[in-house]
């Protein structure tokens, strides 16, 4: 596994990107635990559950001090279709030039209808009240994750 990416136990560079409301920066976050979740698409049928479960867990990550965030590589405009569409509660970050792809080492070559094209590969990042990564899961299954994801930052 290549270390050009932030790793465990590290402090994550501090970042700003565009969102759904404007302008993210994660030093902003800094005194609160932050989920970044990674997701290859807007309204596509995993990502759509993903994003879902994340929104309906929304009051129990923010009862637990956390911040929730996608990521992916959509327009702006995708992703307030996206957020309006499923009722999302929290930001979605844009990243079409894949800088937080690169630093949280997301971008896979994957196979899709037999042709391998290069993606996000579904990952979630906890990062903690002072910045540093404590938490990463990659090429995660939807089904249970979000609950998996809720235990870590409750037991934070």
């Amino acid at each position: 596994m290549s270390s050009d990416f932030v790793q465990v136990g590290h402090k994550v560079p501090s970042f700003t990107s565009e969102t759904t409301s404007g302008t993210f920066g994660l030093a902003d976050q800094w005194g609160k635990k932050v989920v970044l979740y990674f997701y290859p698409k807007d309204s596509t049928p995993g990502c759509t559950t993903e994003t879902q479960e994340f929104g309906d867990a929304s009051p129990a990550f923010a009862a637990a001090g956390a911040v929730v965030f996608g990521i992916s590589r959509d327009t702006i405009k995708s992703h307030l279709k996206f957020k309006q569409a499923l009722g999302i509660p929290f930001d979605l970050i844009s990243d079409p030039n894949e800088a937080l792809c690169s630093l949280f080492g997301v971008m896979k070559l994957k196979n899709m209808y037999g042709k391998q094209v290069r993606g996000i590969e579904r990952s979630t990042f906890v990062v903690d009240a002072q910045g540093v990564l404590v938490k990463e899961w990659r090429g995660v299954k939807i089904p249970g994750h979000v609950a998996e994801v809720l235990e870590q930052v409750q037991s934070m």
